[in-house]
């Protein structure tokens, strides 16, 4: 049995039951382009629903004045959250492929709310997408 410095015996983690080393905290730059991005997935997740909606109103009840108000205040929101994707990808290092799914998940509806817990579950847990 391994003794620490105080005299105190103790415990050697075997190969099955050896715990996982613990989560690095992230730096202040990643958990504030971390909040920027989920204001940003949150504004445009409901946004998209928006924009679904009003397209459902534009084709089945031939109202399209609420797709040309939205659509472009959606397609401006959408440019900010890519952008403010990108920039938690690049500070917290992201793969390509776990970046494409962020960027990717954005453009279908209720999935965007989908990658943003995955995001935070992540980033909180320490690790990268």
């Amino acid at each position: 049995m391994p003794v620490d410095p105080a005299g105190d015996i103790t415990a050697t983690p075997t190969a099955a039951g050896a715990a996982a080393p613990p989560a690095r905290p992230k730096s202040a730059k990643v958990m504030a382009a971390f909040k920027r991005y989920k204001i940003a997935a949150f504004i445009v997740g409901w946004g998209l629903l928006l924009l679904c909606a009003a397209m459902v109103l534009k084709y089945l009840f031939d109202l399209p004045q609420f797709v040309v108000i939205w659509g472009p205040i959606h397609g401006a929101l959408f440019v900010g959250y890519v952008i403010l994707a990108f920039d938690l990808a690049y500070k917290d290092r992201w793969s390509p492929l776990g970046t494409l799914w962020v960027l990717v998940a954005g453009t279908i509806p209720f999935v965007s709310f989908v990658a943003e817990k995955q995001v935070q579950r992540k980033i909180l847990a320490g690790g990268r997408m």
